[in-house]
């Protein structure tokens, strides 16, 4: 069985192909500058060379068909025709109350899409686009959704209703939704095996942060609160989202420049967050590189970011009473030491301690790491994301007929016997070159 994954986003489509019976990726890449000039595919196959396409892109439908046409060239491909693609797993970002796990896609779930297309203005117009190119260039495949929403649907009323006129919630559906959930779902999973304990059993933090943020409340191994709200505007400092704000300066600043509030909400997704402090960059690697050039700016949003994310990890920690772990995912979350230092110092009366030694050592995307010390009481670890393969194990799971929400569903990686053999082959090349790196890599208890 061969799955294919997409990941359409507003100028650029990830892929992977997955070959289910070998349990392997056998290939991925990304379409990037997707509907801006000089498009181009960067195209892995397992055990080739990787390669670079250049090919103008001007909407999806041609990065997707570049997509189909690189995967079944008789040089560089993996497969002789599309045919011996099962299924195609999409990346929804929001599903509103409607969808609780993933689905088949048919015309009644693609029109519901595009009902919710406006609650995440920067990510399910794209899904749409790559579904609806995707079903019309592929349309004898199974086409199915995977909702980044899904996960916190097991929210308490008291997570996610706001204080505004409840008719708001029951004529509108304002209500705090949640993103990013297949990843937080995964490194929660994979944390409660490095723990030693129950999916059910663990109490966490887990932390989300590369150009989107998002933080996640874990009771009892189920999402309990979430930083994101209605839009995945709301919470941490991010590349180019503001986060949480007073929202009288929405109006105020319409007002003031002669803007819609339309126009201001665009500006508080595309021009805000580190962009907008820095005016520069929304990359934390820009940042780190001008704050070692001493540039003041590029301190501030630093500072800015770390304060807020300790302060949802504070609150978090009071709503569960008590953790058993905090978890970094995601590229800054995986890679950035500074960030995690500057996040993580202060903690300690938490019992929260870090070894910064480790922490240095931890900046590895292919294997777990354990950057506690030897003194902390909760346990803070660097765990890489891995959502398409939540994606690959839904997928598989619909095709058989047996699949079920999250709550009731046992994901391969649970066991602790599991070993994602890529990121293994990958993991020992980096030890090779940084022997210290084993010394941090977690654990799995006896």
């Amino acid at each position: 069985m061969k799955l294919l994954t997409l990941n359409c986003g507003s100028s650029s489509v990830k892929y992977i192909v997955y070959d289910y019976d070998k349990k392997v990726a056998i290939a991925n890449g990304v379409v990037e500058r997707v509907t801006i000039s000089n498009s181009f595919i960067k195209h892995t196959a397992y055990g080739k060379d990787s390669i670079r396409i250049d090919s103008d892109c001007p909407t999806h439908r041609e990065a997707i068909k570049l997509i189909r046409d690189t995967l079944i060239h008789p040089d560089y491909g993996v497969i002789t025709e599309m045919s011996e693609i099962d299924a195609v797993g999409h990346r929804v970002v929001h599903g509103g109350e409607k969808f609780t796990k993933s689905v088949k896609i048919d015309q009644e779930v693609l029109g519901a899409f595009k009902d919710l297309q406006d609650l995440a203005p920067l990510h399910n117009p794209p899904n749409i686009q790559g579904i609806e190119a995707a079903m019309e260039l592929l349309p004898s495949v199974t086409h199915i959704a995977v909702m980044d929403t899904a996960f916190h649907q097991t929210m308490p009323p008291k997570s996610y209703i706001y204080a505004v006129p409840y008719e708001w919630y029951t004529k509108y559906k304002i209500r705090r939704y949640g993103f990013h959930g297949t990843s937080h779902l995964y490194v929660s999973r994979r944390a409660a095996v490095l723990l030693g304990k129950g999916a059910d059993e663990v109490n966490l933090v887990t932390c989300h942060i590369g150009n989107g943020v998002s933080l996640t409340a874990i009771k009892n191994g189920q999402s309990y609160d979430h930083s994101m709200g209605f839009t995945p505007l709301e919470g941490l400092v991010m590349g180019t989202r503001s986060g949480d704000l007073d929202p009288a300066i929405v109006e105020y600043v319409a007002e003031a420049e002669g803007l819609s509030a339309k126009q201001v909400v665009s500006i508080l997704n595309k021009k805000s967050g580190l962009l907008g402090i820095t005016e520069k960059y929304a990359d934390r690697r820009d940042i780190e590189i001008a704050m070692e050039k001493g540039d003041e700016r590029a301190y501030l949003s630093f500072d800015i970011e770390a304060q807020r994310l300790k302060k949802y990890i504070g609150a978090y920690a009071a709503e569960l009473g008590g953790l058993d772990a905090i978890v970094f995912t995601a590229g800054v979350g995986e890679k950035s030491v500074l960030l995690r230092a500057a996040v993580l110092e202060g903690l300690e009366f938490m019992g929260v301690k870090y070894d910064p030694q480790k922490n240095e050592l931890a900046t590895t995307r292919y294997a777990e790491c354990d950057i506690s010390h030897s003194s902390s009481k909760v346990k803070i670890l660097v765990i890489p994301t891995d959502e398409e393969r939540v994606f690959i194990e839904d997928m598989v799971a619909i095709l058989e007929n047996r699949y079920d929400i999250h709550t009731r569903f046992t994901y391969r990686f649970q066991n602790k016997g599991f070993i994602n053999t890529l990121r293994e082959e990958l993991y020992k090349k980096e030890c090779m070159e940084n022997p210290g790196l084993s010394q941090v890599r977690a654990k799995i208890p006896e």
